[in-house]
């Protein structure tokens, strides 16, 4: 047991009795607060001992009066002991319930479901990007649907989710709701959050997802090719709107930064590196994680191209930048132009960045991690394929290798 619980016995002199007798009130502090209640015994002021918190002497009542105090005591650590075998959090609330014999209230799930996605919203543009929050209440939207197409309820006492309501709502997500595997398996991770914050809170006793298991399917990740960054680069363009979406495309391809870093990027964020060079510093939104980025030639170019641009001169930007939904409409057009039989939306830039721009052309997966932003390699790994070119230069070393070594032996079988 490590939750630190108190006992302490005092008397309350604003409640003194008609007879001038004052009554004992028991105070019980769990980490810090306290509850205050009425032992139902009353004394006399001058037979009471402040510092030892019982009544002075061996009369018969002051031996009657400490033991019942000590046993309102032990009571006190007889319900820790009951809480801490029945592995309910040690909370006042808790041990107030228990102390005083009722029945915790039911806890909904919609209310703290709701509560959560308040406290996002307060926090966007802080703590969180957007898209966060619109996941969450994406995510709250299917557990209300959920509730009304199982138990046609629309509200539900977490006590009665279990490990069989998880595999239904599961279930309900891929065949109802038709999500992806990793669709399904992220909305029920935005869920097992709330669950979190049930548990944390001592609101449930029992983990609903104690044996649920979900694996994440291995995505393979768009990204373009070097022919396909030099058609895009090169080809004229007949409006400056799609002008404007390409160069910031390009510049994302040769930063890896993604869309809201580009979107918050100002010239405050432009440094001299270690090199002496021009860097971006900057913590990324989405995990507050810092990335220094040397800043490449082409990304020079298109900053220097719009530095006169009037959403940069007035607002501070480095560069003028659509909606991401206007980006993203705009990039398939460019596509189309182009030639470019993919899916081309401005994520696909930081994959880019990670396979054909760096990996590919021999710079660390270290190094790359860093400048992404990640805080393990493994995050990095998914993002960057190492590209049969990149494999070929590295295997022709090794043939090389091998062919000196044959080449020698034939020569000395010869003599």
């Amino acid at each position: 047991m490590t939750t630190k619980i108190s006992v302490l016995f005092y008397l309350r002199k604003s409640k003194v009795n008609s007879q001038g007798l004052m009554p004992i009130y028991q105070r019980i502090t769990i980490e810090g607060e306290r509850f205050d209640i009425s032992t139902s015994h009353f004394v006399e002021e001058m037979k009471w001992g402040t510092e030892m918190g019982k009544m002075k002497g061996n009369s018969e009542e002051a031996r009657t009066i400490n033991s019942r105090l000590d046993l309102l005591k032990n009571k006190v650590y007889e319900i820790e002991k009951r809480l801490f075998m029945g592995e309910i959090k040690i909370n006042l609330e808790n041990f107030k319930n228990e102390y005083l014999g009722k029945k915790a209230r039911d806890r909904y799930l919609m209310p703290i479901f709701e509560e959560h996605n308040r406290k996002i919203k307060e926090l966007v543009g802080q703590e969180y990007a957007p898209g966060t929050l619109e996941r969450y209440e994406t995510s709250l939207k299917h557990t209300k649907n959920f509730l009304l197409w199982k138990y046609n309820i629309s509200d539900i006492s977490i006590e009665k989710i279990d490990y069989s309501f998880i595999m239904e709502y599961e279930f309900y997500l891929r065949s109802v709701r038709k999500c992806a595997n990793n669709t399904a398996v992220k909305y029920i991770k935005n869920f097992h959050k709330i669950i979190n914050i049930c548990l944390a809170n001592g609101w449930l006793t029992k983990d609903p997802f104690a044996n649920y298991k979900s694996k994440v399917k291995e995505v393979i990740r768009e990204y373009l090719t070097e022919r396909e960054i030099q058609d895009l680069m090169e080809k004229e363009l007949v409006s400056d709107r799609l002008e404007l979406v390409r160069d910031i495309f390009i510049f994302s391809c040769f930063t890896g930064l993604a869309y809201i870093d580009v979107k918050q990027l100002s010239n405050d964020n432009i440094v001299l590196g270690i090199d002496g060079d021009k860097w971006i510093n900057k913590n990324r939104q989405k995990t507050d994680t810092s990335s220094r980025i040397p800043i490449l030639p082409t990304a020079q170019f298109i900053i220097d191209k719009y530095a006169n641009h009037p959403v940069c001169v007035n607002e501070d930007k480095l560069l003028p930048i659509f909606s991401n939904q206007k980006m993203n409409a705009y990039l398939k057009e460019i596509a189309t132009v182009c030639g470019i039989n993919k899916e081309l939306t401005f994520h696909i830039a930081r994959h880019t960045f990670a396979t054909t721009v760096t990996l590919s052309n021999g710079v660390p997966i270290e190094t790359v991690s860093k400048m992404l932003g990640h805080t393990n390699l493994k995050t990095t790994q998914h993002y960057a394929k190492i590209l049969d070119k990149k494999i070929s230069e590295d295997m022709r070393i090794l043939k090389d290798k091998f062919s000196i070594n044959v080449n020698r032996r034939s020569c000395q079988n010869s003599i």
